[in-house]
């Protein structure tokens, strides 16, 4: 196979952060010796999670086997996945902010027309629904569990309690049509097609301030791993929150 040097749309910060964690985390399992380096393993994960590499081209680039590739990454993702923020920890960031905006996406998966659980009918695809929260500026907060992408916005948002929490601390949130009936934080436009006078006027400002919430989504999709996610559903709340660290910490 032909190897060939590349690049990756990331900071230094990013790779010696990782790779920070990395080298404490062999020092507390007191692991001794391996094919890699702590900067070259961090380097093979983010690869992975920005590049979207497969486990066999990260195998010729970094010259070790497909199974040393995937124990490097399940190992790094598990590690980034334990400090992610939970909801309730989120929540008191949340509480400093002048409000907040709500956003569900749906990752695309790799999976057959059969496996209906995980179709969704507004995407039209295959994927896991991904409950967001971002501040003002669109910058990300929180991320949830990854749920099947039949779960409807506004029923995964009920499921991990996004709504009870931001009523409970009293925090206003802006979100789309698609979250109708969330409760008195969630801020929600008008449905109708042909509005007319204020309702159309507060549609139009509701928009302004809850399409900033898309720049949260860009730069979970930056990481071109979760454009089209091939490993099993069951991963992939685990690399949601990996990836929801890098962004938090760098």
């Amino acid at each position: 196979m032909l190897v060939y040097p590349s690049g990756i749309d990331l900071s230094s910060r990013t790779l010696q952060h990782l790779s920070g964690l990395l080298a404490r985390h062999r020092r507390r399992i007191g692991s001794r010796w391996r094919r890699l380096t702590c900067g070259r393993q961090a380097l093979l994960v983010l690869s992975h999670l920005r590049c979207g590499d497969t486990y066999a081209r990260l195998a010729a680039g970094f010259r070790v086997g497909i199974t040393t590739v995937h124990r490097y990454i399940r190992e790094t993702v598990d590690l980034l996945a334990a400090l992610a923020p939970t909801l309730e920890q989120a929540m008191t960031t949340v509480w400093k902010k002048a409000y907040v905006i709500l956003d569900g996406t749906v990752l695309p998966i790799d999976r057959i027309a059969a496996d209906q659980p995980y179709y969704s009918g507004k995407k039209k695809h295959h994927g896991m629904n991904v409950q967001v929260l971002a501040d003002p500026a669109g910058r990300l907060i929180w991320a949830s569990d990854a749920l099947p992408g039949a779960v409807p916005d506004l029923t995964a948002a009920r499921t991990h309690g996004i709504p009870a929490a931001l009523t409970a601390d009293d925090v206003k949130c802006w979100a789309d049509k698609a979250y109708q009936g969330a409760g008195p934080a969630v801020r929600v436009p008008f449905r109708g097609k042909n509005l007319r006078g204020w309702r159309r006027r507060h549609n139009r400002d509701h928009a302004k301030i809850r399409s900033l919430g898309e720049r949260a989504m860009a730069i979970l999709k930056c990481w071109r791993l979760l454009r089209k996610l091939r490993c099993s559903t069951t991963r992939i709340t685990a690399v949601v929150r990996a990836v929801v660290t890098l962004e938090l910490a760098t």
